[in-house]
């Protein structure tokens, strides 16, 4: 009984939900649908996605933004960024807004999307 006392607060618990599953489906139909990916192209294994940002909009729900990065089997690469709602629950609370990076043009040498991102 003096466990039950002892555990912090559910809401001390909680944390921001990972769900860079749905946004990166999402932004790979997206790519499809737009001509500029073919699917069974992408290497899947080379595929990543990075969150920058996840702010609480409401009650277990939170804004998500990701980067992330397709690579084919003929090395092409392509990165968007996306913006989408979630929650602990559920990933797919919103559509996913995808955005193609063209072109970097300051940061790291070492991002993989400059000078090779597919137009």
């Amino acid at each position: 009984m003096a466990a039950i006392f002892a555990m912090p607060p559910a809401a001390a618990l909680a944390k921001t939900p990972d769900c860079a599953s749905w946004p990166t489906n999402m932004a790979l139909v997206h790519l499809k649908n737009a001509g500029l990916i073919d699917i069974p192209s992408v290497n899947e294994t080379q595929t990543k996605a990075v969150r920058l940002a996840s702010e609480k909009i409401g009650k277990d729900r939170y804004q998500q933004v990701y980067d992330i990065t397709f690579r084919t089997r003929d090395g092409t690469t392509i990165e968007v960024i996306t913006n989408s709602q979630a929650s602990s629950e559920e990933c797919s609370m919103s559509a996913v807004d995808v955005y193609v990076v063209s072109k970097k043009i300051g940061g790291s040498a070492a991002l993989p999307s400059e000078d090779t991102t597919k137009k």
